[in-house]
């Protein structure tokens, strides 16, 4: 049945605010690379200490996103996206007046948190309003705010931090998050959630939450034996978590579904793998492009923009496309390109021309833009209407821990190899050894990643 024009309208708003809220929390934490020589010359801090300005940010978004998804099929997504939106507003706002390196780090997490509310619902709100023909589109458009996000977060962030300091890159999120609250409030009146919520698991919650914060921290420094201990203890916690999950009746993260539903499963682990092997990409860049090229903040800024700008000009073309072919098979063909593109950035060293990092940004951005939004397609596809919002967040948390995982494998390899040291030009060569280590591995990791993906089924 055809959709009338009042009903047309109202989902075209819901789609243009959800898509800003989509935009905001990927521009942060695009932005913030290019301010790290900035930050780590202000704060004297080193490259792994640096490493924890966009680690944090996504290790506290990963925390909370599950039991934040799983709360809003309960409470309602429009309020934990408004929550969000809050949250994100405020930290952004008290974080340039950090008198030390510590509070800027807490900051960053608390930021995290709003971002959470963010990710778990944005998805979940479009795939609760959008008939099921017309969801690739409007989730390639939403998907397309993420990109954008990540395209204006160089470019803005170079331009900000050469003429107006780091800080101005928190500044600048404030009115934003006033303008999508404002907008989410006046033009959007309904609410989505389940018609009988079930109880919230907090046991779940505090466990899954264990699970990822011990976790992280035991990968960034299992080099030290708390850092074994703490991935020791996220192990402990991830099978007693499994099992309390598979044994309540209302659990905060369903693993059964893993279990029942090869497609959700596949895409969901396919995600994970994508996004470990891909976003240390802008972080190792940055600093290459700025320490060891000579580059300014704004220069380097243009350059990292390629990657982004091609996956917001794609992904539209993407979701339509997994609309008429099978969202597995294009989101494999897209990981095959991202694999070849991490491949490209492996063999580059301090002579290397700026056009191959840019053709390989350009493999990239291309390979994005098939993977994301067909991906995405094929878990809210794979659940009924009453598990989106838990889908929404599941699919978000893979692309959060995998992210976590991309920082956390490289900077373990800045332990290994680098130390903690200001990074600057005397520390190039062992740079370049560690990015091009972390490229290879990225590249064959995503390789692999083309399998998972294929195995998924229909």
């Amino acid at each position: 049945m055809d959709i009338d024009q009042n009903e047309r309208s109202r989902l075209r708003i819901i789609l243009i605010i959800s898509t800003i809220g989509s935009f905001l929390t990927p521009l942060i934490g695009s932005m913030i690379v290019l301010a790290l020589p900035q930050m780590g010359a202000e704060f004297s801090a080193d490259a792994i200490q640096l490493g924890w300005v966009p680690t944090i940010y996504l290790l506290t978004s990963a925390m909370f996103l599950i039991p934040l998804g799983k709360i809003s099929d309960i409470y309602g997504r429009k309020k934990i996206f408004l929550a969000g939106i809050c949250i994100l507003g405020i930290s952004s706002f008290l974080a340039p007046f950090s008198p030390t390196f510590f509070t800027l780090i807490i900051l960053r997490g608390v930021q995290g948190v709003g971002s959470a509310c963010i990710f778990g619902t944005s998805v979940a709100i479009v795939s609760s309003a959008f008939p099921k023909k017309e969801l690739g589109r409007a989730l390639g458009i939403n998907v397309t705010g993420v990109y954008a996000g990540l395209a204006a977060g160089p470019l803005l962030g170079g331009v900000l931090t050469q003429y107006f300091g780091w800080r101005s890159l928190f500044f600048i999120m404030v009115p934003i998050c006033i303008v999508i609250l404002y907008a989410f409030i006046r033009f959007i009146h309904e609410e989505w959630l389940n018609a009988n919520p079930p109880p919230f698991d907090r046991i779940g919650g505090l466990l899954y939450a264990g699970i990822v914060f011990f976790g992280i921290i035991g990968i960034t420094s299992v080099t030290r034996p708390a850092g074994i201990g703490s991935l020791c203890l996220s192990l402990l916690l991830l099978s007693i978590f499994i099992r309390y999950e598979r044994r309540i009746t209302f659990p905060v993260f369903d693993v059964r579904i893993f279990l029942k539903n090869r497609v959700f499963a596949f895409s969901n682990a396919a995600a994970l793998i994508n996004y470990s092997a891909t976003f240390a990409i802008a972080f190792l860049l940055s600093l290459y492009l700025q320490i060891v090229k000579g580059f300014d903040p704004q220069s380097a800024g243009l350059i990292l923009v390629s990657q982004p700008l091609i996956q917001a000009f794609f992904s539209p073309w993407a979701g339509r496309l997994s609309d008429h072919i099978e969202p597995g098979h294009v989101a494999s063909a897209g990981m095959g390109l991202n694999a070849l593109g991490l491949f490209i950035l492996a063999t580059v060293s301090a002579e290397t021309t700026v056009s191959t990092i840019i053709l390989a940004l350009l493999f990239l951005g291309f390979g994005f833009a098939l993977f994301s939004s067909p991906n995405t397609k094929a878990v809210m596809g794979s659940v009924p209407h009453t598990e989106y919002g838990l889908a929404g967040a599941t699919v978000a948390t893979m692309r959060l821990i995998g992210m976590v995982l991309s920082m956390a494998i490289t900077l373990f390899l800045f332990t290994i190899f680098i130390g903690a040291v200001e990074i600057g030009p005397d520390q190039a060569a062992d740079f370049i050894r560690t990015q091009r280590i972390g490229f290879l591995i990225f590249s064959i990791l995503c390789g692999l990643g083309v399998f998972i993906s294929l195995a998924r089924g229909k």
